[in-house]
C-alpha cells in the first residue's frame, strides 16, 4: 500500500460528496441540534459504506434497478418540510420566518444522505472491489474522517454571517426546494417510473 492511496480517497470522496455540504449546511441552519445531523450524516453515510463494501466481495443489497427510487426518500422529506413551511406562514406574518423547530432528527439527515449517496456505491464499488481489503480499509477510515470534516464545513458556511442571515431569512423554504429537487433528480437519472 503506498501513500498515495490517501489522496486518491480523499479525492474520490470529496467529488462524490461536493453536493452534501449544501445540504449540510442547510440543516445546520434549521437551528440547534447539530450532534442530530452529524449522528445523521454518519449513520447515512455508514449505510453507503456498507452498501459498498458488500457489493465489492459480491453481495448485493438492492438491486440495481432499485437504486432511483431512493430519490423517493429526499422527495418525501422536502415535501413534508414544505408542508411545515406553508402551514407555519399560513398562521404567520410573511415578512417574519418561521420559528425554528430544532433542526432536523438524526434519521431524517441520514436518509437523505443514504438516498444522495445512491451514485457514490456505483462509483465505490469498483474502486472498493479493485483496492484489495488493505486499500478499501484505507479509503473506509479516509471517508468516515472526511464525513467529520464535511459536518465542520456545513456548520462553517452555515454560520458565515453572510450566509447565516440568508439561510436565517430563506433556509426554511431553500430546505424543501432542494430535497425536493434531489430527489426528483435521483429519480429522474436513475430512470425510475420510466422517467
Amino acid at each position: 500500500m503506498n501513500a498515495g492511496i490517501f489522496g486518491q480517497a480523499a479525492g474520490l470522496f470529496a467529488v462524490t460528496n461536493i453536493d452534501d455540504i449544501v445540504i449540510l449546511a442547510l440543516f445546520f441552519a434549521q437551528g440547534s441540534g447539530h450532534l442530530r445531523i452529524v449522528l445523521g450524516q454518519y449513520i447515512g453515510f455508514a449505510g453507503i459504506l456498507v452498501v459498498a463494501v458488500a457489493a465489492a466481495f459480491g453481495a448485493t443489497f438492492l438491486p440495481e434497478s432499485a437504486v432511483p427510487y431512493l430519490g423517493l426518500l429526499p422527495l418525501a422529506l422536502g415535501l413534508k418540510a414544505a408542508w411545515q413551511v406553508w402551514r407555519d406562514r399560513a398562521g404567520g406574518d410573511e415578512d417574519d420566518p418561521p420559528a425554528r423547530s430544532g433542526g432536523p432528527k438524526a434519521l431524517e439527515v441520514a436518509a437523505v444522505t443514504f438516498a444522495n449517496g445512491g451514485d457514490n456505491i456505483g462509483v465505490y464499488v469498483p474502486v472498493f472491489a479493485t483496492s484489495g481489503t488493505s486499500g478499501m480499509t484505507v479509503y473506509v477510515i479516509v471517508f468516515l474522517v472526511l464525513v467529520a470534516v464535511w459536518c465542520l464545513a456545513g456548520r462553517f458556511f452555515a454560520t458565515r454571517p453572510l450566509i447565516a442571515r440568508a439561510l436565517s431569512r430563506w433556509g426554511h423554504i431553500l430546505l424543501p426546494v432542494v430535497l425536493i429537487g434531489l430527489g426528483v433528480v435521483i429519480l429522474v437519472e436513475g430512470g425510475a417510473f420510466g422517467l
